[in-house]
């Protein structure tokens, strides 16, 4: 989280104050302490002080994951906005033009085409910068369009989910969803195409309840947070306190809910080595060099 607002500078020098100030430090969610943003940065958007992994922007990402950083757009379906015409304390068209503003983006779901590893692949991404990741209808039909995109040109398809659940401004419209996204994913299956699933924090409700935990191999960023319902939802249910590492990358690891978990800087070398095997690419051979020893001949006995 960039250190927040506070009182002081109420001139028309206040936009650059807060530019440079974004700039040169953060707060860390996690360990609450401040940290320079260019340490931020450069460590893949990782808290240098308590190793906590923050969200990253789907441009930030794909520059993570692709080779040499080079990838290409997909365009992606749009949809008419605010069915229900929902009002909370704001109107949802309100709320869906500050995402808009602040993220650049139309919605949330981002997809592009690289290489990793030299593998063609696509890489489709929940973006938590959009409304929490939420997962609506042009959310919804945006990862259908990515599957068919991935089934169409034969490309294995990683998922990267970040995202709070279903997007409640849409209603039962956004519920369904779960079911249109689990069919997309299963005609993958069905048509032979690789289909990773890269769990990032936080992921939960419906997008974890969906497509989410799909995977022909699930990997979870190491100190995501993946799980249904929250953790104090769940303590408030069931009346006990739960584990201090529950609902934790880890804990789903020896749980067998995931199949690995990756440090964000090992990702790219991680993936390319599982689609070189899935998608049976070639290598060279490696050299083997044995060496025999030599003997030491004046040891020898003559009969």
């Amino acid at each position: 989280m960039l250190f927040g607002k506070g009182p002081g500078i109420k001139n028309k020098d206040r936009g650059k104050y807060d530019r440079v100030r974004r700039l040169m430090w953060i707060k860390c969610e996690a360990c609450e302490k401040l940290v320079y943003y260019k340490d931020y940065k450069d460590n893949n958007y990782i808290c240098p002080r308590c190793g906590r992994a923050f969200i990253m922007s789907p441009k930030k990402r794909f520059d993570l994951l692709f080779d040499d950083r080079a990838w290409e757009k997909i365009p992606l379906p749009t949809m008419p906005d605010d069915p229900l015409g929902f009002v909370d304390r704001v109107p949802y068209t309100e709320r869906l033009g500050e995402a808009r503003a602040d993220t650049g983006y139309n919605d949330a779901v981002v997809t592009a085409d690289g290489t990793i590893g030299g593998t063609p692949a696509t890489i489709c991404i929940l973006n938590g910068e959009f409304m929490m990741g939420s997962m609506g209808r042009v959310a919804g039909e945006c990862i259908v369009a990515s599957c068919e995109h991935a089934i169409k040109n034969r490309r294995p398809m990683i998922m990267v989910a970040c995202s709070g659940g279903a997007r409640m401004q849409e209603n039962i419209l956004s519920l369904m969803q779960m079911a249109r996204t689990t069919v997309a994913v299963n005609k993958m299956h069905d048509a032979g195409i690789p289909y990773i699933v890269l769990l990032t924090d936080p992921t939960y409700g419906g997008v974890t309840a969906s497509f989410a935990m799909l995977g022909d191999i699930n990997i979870a960023e190491s100190g995501a947070r993946i799980g249904f319902a929250g953790r104090r939802v769940i303590e408030q249910n069931i009346r006990e306190k739960l584990p201090s590492n529950f609902q934790t990358a880890d804990y789903l690891y020896e749980h067998g809910m995931v199949d690995m978990v990756v440090p964000r800087a090992e990702l790219r070398d991680r993936l390319s080595k599982i689609l070189s095997v899935l998608m049976k690419r070639p290598h060279a051979p490696r050299e083997i060099v044995v060496s025999t020893p030599a003997g030491d001949m004046s040891k020898k006995t003559h009969g």
